[in-house]
């Protein structure tokens, strides 16, 4: 396996909070952030704009400071599903079209929304970014993962506008894969009837939703503890089944993948076996389930590992959804 770094460039640790971005001296041409998901998820308790760990505020006080052509920020599904997220989630689209009306000195988030969508009803108002967000599904662009995030892609004004990706892979797909045999028979198993019940669907024109088995073709075979082991592919022993912690299905795709070790609800980082036994998945089968390539490879220790993993956006839907924005930049020049 390749040793060779497969991310380069300048890595600058440190607190985002006190970082002064006017300091940085280079043009800015695609702003890409991450924000903590954990004040927007159930799982987080969704405490939102009160939760210490919401960093939306830095993520567009980079954008005033830096000016770039593009911003693309992705997130949780809760930001538009619970009313009370929605409305924090609406604030924070109003401020990237016009990040320039920065908040003022002891002035809530509210009364400065109020102020933004005052200015933005001002006749002649032009927004300085056009802003687009999507709720997606990786599954439906091929990751062998069922795990809905929200995009959002921010464009200066005088930008073509835009438009999200098509879906390429779908349920209904893998449901006719199944019932037709061709899924069982491109894998050489006998097909398994719990499967079978869904019936066969309307032909959508798409390819069928990847699965676990999809995405596991070529692993060997796992090694019994982390010395030696040179591709993060080492049994993690104790997983247990019980309520409501049933694991993921082999021939559908996995589960939410999380990034805590222990608790995890559901037993979204574990595998129901061909012989019906629960197991953990290994780093590599995760790394595999969020697309990244085999020689990436993930340092420290298993709390890390996994933290890196499961808060990843999956590689190949960062590439499809970026591909239209690396499009409107190098239209731009």
């Amino acid at each position: 396996m390749s040793q060779n770094p497969t991310l380069t460039g300048l890595v600058r640790p440190g607190d985002v909070r006190r970082v002064d971005w006017s300091t940085f001296d280079w043009k800015t041409r695609l702003l890409t952030a991450g924000v903590p998901c954990q004040p927007f998820s159930v799982a987080g308790n969704g405490r939102g704009d009160s939760d210490t760990r919401n960093l939306f505020p830095e993520a567009i006080r980079a954008v005033r400071e830096l000016a770039p052509e593009a911003a693309l920020f992705e997130n949780v599904s809760g930001l538009v599903f619970y009313d009370d997220l929605r409305r924090y989630f609406d604030y924070v689209i109003r401020q990237l079209r016009h990040p320039s009306l920065a908040p003022e000195k002891g002035e809530t988030w509210l009364e400065h929304d109020r102020r933004i969508a005052r200015h933005e009803r001002s006749h002649g108002t032009r927004p300085e970014y056009n802003v687009i967000w999507k709720l997606l599904n990786a599954a439906d662009f091929g990751v062998p993962q069922v795990r809905w995030r929200v995009f959002i892609v921010a464009t200066r004004d005088h930008f073509p506008k835009y438009t999200f990706p098509e879906i390429t892979h779908s349920r209904g797909a893998l449901l006719n894969a199944l019932a037709s045999g061709a899924y069982w028979r491109t894998h050489h198993v006998r097909p398994r009837r719990s499967h079978l019940n869904g019936g066969v669907t309307e032909n959508d024109g798409h390819l069928p939703w990847r699965t676990v088995r999809d995405a596991l073709v070529g692993l060997p075979q796992m090694a019994r503890t982390a010395s030696g082991d040179g591709m993060n592919h080492w049994r993690i022993p104790g997983a247990r089944g019980y309520q409501r912690h049933t694991g993921s299905r082999l021939d559908w795709p996995s589960k939410t993948l999380k990034a805590g070790v222990h608790g995890v609800p559901g037993g979204e980082n574990a595998l129901v076996q061909a012989n019906g036994r629960i197991r953990y998945f290994t780093f590599r089968e995760t790394a595999r389930l969020q697309t990244f390539p085999d020689n990436h490879t993930f340092l420290g220790t298993r709390n890390r590992v996994t933290s890196q993993i499961g808060n990843a956006v999956p590689v190949d839907l960062a590439r499809i959804v970026a591909r239209p924005l690396l499009r409107i930049l190098r239209d731009g020049d």
